[in-house]
């Protein structure tokens, strides 16, 4: 991988003003925030951090014997405990697992792997996440919290990725390549009556997430200069919103960028801003 510098970063929705929070010379990803506003946490070298949502010096979250994070990692409603997706043991497969949001102990979820997590249901009892099941096609899954059968929720040769939950607990929108293009969709939260709602032929969608109010949409778009199924870091990227039934997005900031940008739910409590990473070449 190129060596980058990253800009943790937050957009305020209303004027779109750009204000870095952090700056390293490290790689860091997936930025999420705490449901009292207050800090950001992100992941690097396979280890969680937090840091001020104002500003400040970022703090290791102690994650026990988990040191292999995917990007994948969340929140959850209540702020009480973080979900992560680990690959250190016993076969190098990304498994789910809950460990306090002060960090301490985790718990693992479920024993299927490779499951990489995504979402939060806003009740916080379920857990939305993609996984590779038998001939390894990724597919969408939902468990409970406390762990137990998952329910398939997607069934195809296609890929599914990205699944997360709208507000009002209807939903759960992700994006798939069922149309032939990676493309955004949103299904009821069982799987039923999937519906395409992005169109652009000529950009790749990645990673829905719902505002916490419920007015907005704001994803990551690649061009398609890349395979079908792909999201590399490291291109020049763009971020979109849209309303959640669909329509014409709006190209809302241009960025060097990635998979790690903005892989996971990012937005803060009241919907006026999110949290994104850009990157910058060394």
């Amino acid at each position: 991988m190129q060596k980058v510098e990253s800009f943790l970063e937050v957009m305020d929705l209303k004027t779109r003003a750009r204000r870095v929070v952090f700056h390293t010379k490290d790689h860091i990803e997936a930025p999420n925030w705490s449901p009292d506003g207050a800090t950001l946490v992100y992941n690097s070298g396979g280890l969680l951090y937090r840091v001020p949502a104002e500003g400040g010096t970022p703090e290791r979250i102690n994650t026990g014997a988990l040191a292999k994070l995917n990007n994948d990692h969340g929140i959850s409603p209540d702020g009480k405990w973080i979900v992560v997706s680990d690959k250190s043991e016993p076969d190098t497969f990304s498994r789910l697992f809950i460990l306090p949001f002060e960090g301490g102990a985790p718990r693992q979820v479920i024993p299927q792997a490779p499951s990489w997590w995504h979402g939060w249901s806003p009740d916080g009892k379920r857990l939305a996440y993609v996984g590779a099941r038998g001939n390894r096609t990724l597919n969408l899954y939902s468990c409970p919290v406390e762990g137990g059968s998952e329910l398939r929720l997607t069934l195809g040769d296609w890929m599914d990725d990205g699944p997360d939950y709208s507000p009002d607990g209807r939903f759960i929108y992700f994006n798939s390549t069922r149309s032939g293009n990676m493309k955004l969709w949103r299904m009821g939260v069982d799987g039923a009556s999937p519906e395409q709602i992005t169109f652009e032929e000529d950009r790749r969608d990645w990673f829905a997430h719902p505002s916490p109010d419920g007015k907005w949409i704001v994803y990551l778009s690649f061009g398609t200069d890349i395979l079908v199924t792909d999201h590399p870091p490291n291109k020049k990227v763009q971020l979109r919103l849209l309303k959640p039934e669909g329509g014409a997005p709006e190209v809302i900031a241009e960025l060097f960028g990635g998979q790690g940008t903005i892989n996971v739910p990012s937005w803060s409590p009241d919907s006026t801003h999110f949290a994104f990473v850009s990157y910058q070449l060394v």
